[in-house]
């Protein structure tokens, strides 16, 4: 049907609003969950892993160039909350970078081992350079200003524990031992790093699928994530770094630490699939999974339990999925 210049002309002021309502919509929902992660403590720890969802929705919508506008001006208004450029901000924006890179790559069409790795190793790469970068204006060390960040979130921590009520007895513990945490913690913040950036971008591409769907945006068949297995030649890996924790040299323990933890939470992804794939054979109910979910991302021993399902499951094969394949 052919339409004449008043109605195009209607059209495209359509379109226009509407790309504008979507500008405004990703810019606040982002500015939001940034705020609360930022000055709600508990609750917004867990608001943060969402930063880079609006991101990632709204670049898959509006496209590359209009999409870009969201974390940009996003970015902007943190750096005013912030009162200027901190490791805060580079966190932050990482965080939209991710999401912005995860749509990059859906659009691709590629594997979900793929897509994840790409992802972490773009932002992670650019997080290294932009830190170098903040490193020079602010005229410190990299290692100087790491220390300085992990002492007053430290510090900051402390300050939550005394008013949550925490025993003084414990309160007192973590005081006289916080210089020895904060020497370990210093030294896993590679791991830290790579753990945090695989499970916000595991958590974002899980969560984004419904909306995608919703939405009619383009989300590739990565398959039953249900079935999902890590390769096996990553069990001789995390052997190989045990083995470096019993060494007496201290670079050869903090190498074995940083890849146990990375590979624990890629064993984790494994665990989780196996205990989605039985809560899904049962058809047990939504809020008994949600409860058992709560569960697992609450007690640690539970944690630790998936862990060791995701491990030994090279072995056992406890799905069976050979056998449910025939």
């Amino acid at each position: 049907m052919n339409l004449g210049p008043k109605e195009k002309r209607v059209v495209l002021q359509t379109i226009s609003r509407d790309v504008s309502k979507d500008i405004i919509s990703g810019i606040a929902i982002t500015s939001i969950i940034f705020v609360i992660s930022l000055y709600i403590p508990i609750i917004g720890f867990f608001c943060a892993l969402f930063i880079p969802l609006p991101t990632l929705i709204y670049r898959s919508k509006l496209g590359r160039t209009t999409g870009t506008i969201i974390p940009i001006i996003a970015t902007i208004i943190m750096g005013i909350i912030l009162g200027g450029i901190s490791i805060d901000i580079l966190f932050f924006f990482e965080l939209l970078l991710l999401g912005f890179v995860l749509s990059e790559l859906l659009e691709l069409n590629l594997s979900i081992e793929k897509t994840i790795l790409y992802a972490c190793g773009s932002v992670i790469v650019t997080g290294i350079i932009c830190l170098l970068f903040y490193s020079t204006i602010a005229n410190k060390g990299i290692y100087a200003l790491i220390s300085e960040y992990v002492s007053k979130n430290l510090e900051l921590t402390l300050s939550l524990y005394k008013n949550m009520g925490m025993k003084q007895e414990s309160i007192q513990m973590i005081s006289t031992s916080l210089e020895n945490i904060k020497y370990v913690f210093i030294r896993i913040i590679p791991a830290l790093v790579v753990v945090s950036t695989l499970f916000i971008s595991w958590t974002n591409l899980l969560l984004s699928k419904r909306i995608f769907k919703n939405w009619n945006l383009l989300y590739p068949d990565f398959g039953s994530l249900k079935l999902w297995r890590a390769p096996e030649v990553l069990v001789w890996i995390i052997i190989g770094c045990g083995i470096l924790l019993l060494f007496q040299n201290k670079t050869f323990k903090i190498i074995g630490l940083n890849g146990l933890l990375i590979l624990m939470t890629i064993y984790f992804f494994q665990g989780i699939a196996i205990v989605s794939f039985y809560f899904e054979k049962k058809k047990l109910p939504r809020l008994l999974r949600f409860f058992l979910y709560s569960l697992i991302a609450l007690q640690q021993i539970v944690l630790i339990c998936v862990i060791g399902l995701g491990f030994f499951d090279v072995w056992l094969n406890i799905r069976k999925l050979e056998t449910n394949n025939k």
